[in-house]
């Protein structure tokens, strides 16, 4: 068993950071490698990555997931956006929606919403929101004009900051909670680990040759889910949609050497692309779904990490695709065995996390080292904190 309250740590109120620096560079960096601890800043971030480095970036991009609708009794019913339901449940296809669409959301007040709609004016318009389902929390929104859903959030919703930071969002919160690269609308909650990289630091990159590329997972409310239980395997894990490309899988079949995700959501997805390789081996019509235990089972068949990319590769050339989505419900934790990355640039997380489990995992009982060196050393903590690279000996490849 593996009980959680082994990843808990005392996290002071002061070391959460609760705005960003002003230049994104400028935050610190933990370096973890060859099991010692060094510091730097974000910016010198190039100098410390192994040769033939491969970074793999979180294009997702936040979406204004809060929305508040105002009742004439002058009571605030929030919504906040969690995963579509129609015309699609796939985010991508929700965003780009004209007219109506529904979703699963949290709602805050939500006794007090008893009439059948709500309305919020946006300009030349208005959003109407109907409570569908009370008890699965489905809202169906809609709208007379052809504008998209992904424009009208834009009009009508709030930047969802995480809930720690126990903070109302701020004008500034619509870029600094966003990667520079942020593209693909659809998270709720931003790749933090991206949110350092700035032009400058992507150009001491390439001065490196070091290469990067960019896939996508929405990040989901679940990322703040608390593991409620003491018994891990007990954790139900919230699942979120992956989009996988082509060029992503022939830049891994093509750079076997050092693979470092940036942040935990891009290795959550870089670990599921070798599961959902596996299931295609042993089932070439398996859907692109990733359940939690699925890299726990027997490991005497597991195929070999370029079979398996392989089998993904097939699967779209077969079917004549760029890009595959999918989900993953991957829960990685102490005792998983990594199959793709071999380093990680991430954030500091919340004790008792399944973030906090991820970054055991990979670094092994060192992270109670790293967690007191960042807290002797008045590191920034969590979504707008200080940044870490880590590079486990055990996991770097052969030369």
């Amino acid at each position: 068993m593996i009980n959680i309250n082994d990843y808990r740590y005392e996290l002071p109120d002061e070391k959460i950071a609760l705005f960003p620096l002003a230049s994104r560079d400028e935050s610190k960096l933990l370096v973890y490698r060859n099991g010692e601890v060094e510091h730097s800043t974000f910016k010198s971030v190039a100098s410390f990555l192994p040769a033939k480095t491969f970074l793999f970036f979180n294009d997702t991009k936040v979406i204004p997931a809060r929305i508040h609708f105002k009742k004439d009794t002058g009571a605030d019913i929030e919504i906040f956006l969690l995963a579509p339901v129609a015309p699609s449940p796939i985010v991508a296809q929700a965003m780009a929606a004209k007219h109506y669409c529904s979703w699963q959301c949290t709602i805050g007040n939500l006794k007090r919403w008893k009439e059948a709609t709500l309305t919020k004016r946006l300009h030349d318009l208005t959003l109407t929101a109907e409570l569908a389902d009370r008890e699965k929390g489905t809202v169906r929104f809609s709208w007379e004009s052809e504008h998209s859903f992904a424009e009208i959030v834009s009009l009508a919703g709030e930047t969802p900051l995480p809930p720690y930071l126990k903070r109302k969002a701020e004008p500034s919160d619509k870029t600094r909670y966003q990667t520079i690269y942020s593209h693909h609308e659809g998270a709720v909650a931003a790749p933090t680990a991206g949110l350092h990289f700035t032009d400058k630091v992507f150009e001491s990159l390439k001065a490196r040759n070091i290469g990067h590329d960019f896939l996508t997972l929405h990040v989901s409310a679940g990322t703040f889910q608390p593991v409620k239980v003491e018994d891990v395997s007990k954790h139900v894990m919230h699942h979120e949609q992956v989009v996988v490309t082509q060029k992503n899988l022939d830049n891994l079949l093509a750079h076997d050497r050092f693979i470092i995700p940036v942040g935990t959501t891009s290795m959550r997805t870089l670990e599921s692309i070798y599961w959902y390789g596996a299931k295609l081996l042993k089932d070439p019509a398996a859907p692109f779904e990733i359940l939690q235990d699925d890299p726990y089972q027997d490991s005497n068949t597991l195929p070999s990490r370029e079979r398996a990319i392989r089998a993904v590769k097939t699967k779209l050339m077969q079917e004549n695709l760029e890009a595959i989505g999918g989900t993953t419900s991957i829960f990685i934790k102490p005792g998983y065995d990594f199959k793709i990355c071999s380093g990680l640039i991430t954030n500091f997380h919340q004790p008792g996390s399944t973030l906090m489990l991820l970054v055991a995992a990979f670094v092994g009982r060192d992270w109670k080292k790293i967690y007191h060196e960042a807290l002797q050393n008045d590191y920034r903590f969590l979504s707008f904190g200080d940044s870490s690279l880590l590079l486990p000996t055990t996991l770097n490849p052969k030369i």
